[in-house]
């Protein structure tokens, strides 16, 4: 007797294509081997289809309208992003950061009210990331419009972030403008 083609699910090693397919998926993401991804799949399993749903539904507009600031590399819906946009920011400041998830830890201090540049990572030549691999050129082009007073270069303190933050330094004194680094350490005294 041969099944309905509804009722066939293909199967690899006792695991449904389809789900192998999303664990294949999720394991992919940074910091999620297959266990974890396998621990997701499942989970999203156990949830009623409407969450599974808004999540499809969540990433599909992610990617479809977040997109990176011509300005800064930030991601934003708008290019530019609020931050270079708005009016209420210091225009003469920017602040050099690593990554995206560095503006947002910056932003949830609300105590800095400059402009940011968002590199993409550091200097790292052992894993070929080089200058060009980097949004550099882009920050030397706003320092050459003038206006930038001060550049606070908040990459981390290892030695690719220090490298890189003497590379921009490098590039940036040549043309008039302040550059600092952020404070690091513990204090001393008090």
């Amino acid at each position: 007797m041969e099944l309905p083609s509804i009722l066939i699910i293909k199967m690899n090693n006792g695991v449904p294509d389809i789900l192998d397919n999303l664990i294949d998926e999720l394991s992919r993401l940074p910091g999620i081997g297959r266990r974890s991804a396998r621990r997701i799949a499942f989970h999203i399993l156990h949830k009623p289809p409407e969450d599974a749903r808004a999540l499809a539904d969540a990433l599909n507009r992610f990617v479809d309208e977040v997109r990176f600031c011509s300005v800064c590399g930030a991601i934003s819906e708008a290019d530019p992003c609020g931050i270079c946009a708005g009016d209420d920011r210091v225009k003469s400041v920017i602040c050099v950061v690593e990554e995206i998830s560095d503006l947002l830890a910056i932003e949830a201090t609300g105590s800095y009210k400059g402009h940011y540049h968002v590199l993409g990572g550091v200097l790292d030549p052992l894993s070929g990331v080089g200058p060009d691999e980097l949004n550099i050129d882009a920050l030397i082009k706003r320092l050459e419009v003038g206006g930038i007073e001060e550049l606070i270069i908040a990459t981390n303190p290892n030695t690719e972030g220090d490298t890189t933050a003497m590379f921009i330094a490098k590039l940036a004194k040549p043309l008039g403008v302040n550059v600092t680094r952020i404070a690091r350490g513990l204090p001393v005294g008090g």
